[in-house]
């Protein structure tokens, strides 16, 4: 039997992913938007939260945090999943460490799978007055 690609159900950004005693995940600080009041700024973590559902097989995700003018990487993470049945999901975190944004604008994130695009979206790193 071939592999089913499987959908893409939810994906968000944000400063730690926790584990609790339930088996549930606790997203800590979702972020949509980087206010950053110089540059750089810098992160010691950050995770990328994705959950997909409808599939059968192995797949690998590739997640990417991209420069906003010259599309650099600025972090890559890869992880290989299976769902072994239609009605699973699989959630992935990624973690990247030492995230270093040197501009301001809108950068974005990428999640690929086997090397397919399936989701691009902003991630705008704005400038906000210094604080006293």
């Amino acid at each position: 039997m071939s592999d089913i690609l499987p959908d893409l159900q939810a994906s968000l950004l944000c400063e730690d992913v926790r584990a609790e005693m339930s088996g549930q995940q606790t997203l800590v600080g979702v972020i949509t938007v980087i206010p950053a009041p110089m540059l750089p700024v810098a992160f010691f973590k950050l995770c990328l939260w994705t959950r997909w559902c409808g599939g059968e097989g192995t797949f690998t995700q590739r997640s990417l945090i991209i420069s906003s003018e010259d599309e650099q990487i600025l972090a890559e993470s890869r992880v290989e999943f299976t769902l072994n049945e239609f009605e699973g999901n699989a959630t992935n975190v990624h973690v990247f460490g030492g995230v270093k944004f040197e501009r301001y604008g809108v950068h974005h994130i990428e999640i690929h799978l086997d090397d397919e695009l399936q989701l691009r979206f902003p991630m705008p790193v704005i400038q906000v007055g210094q604080q006293n």
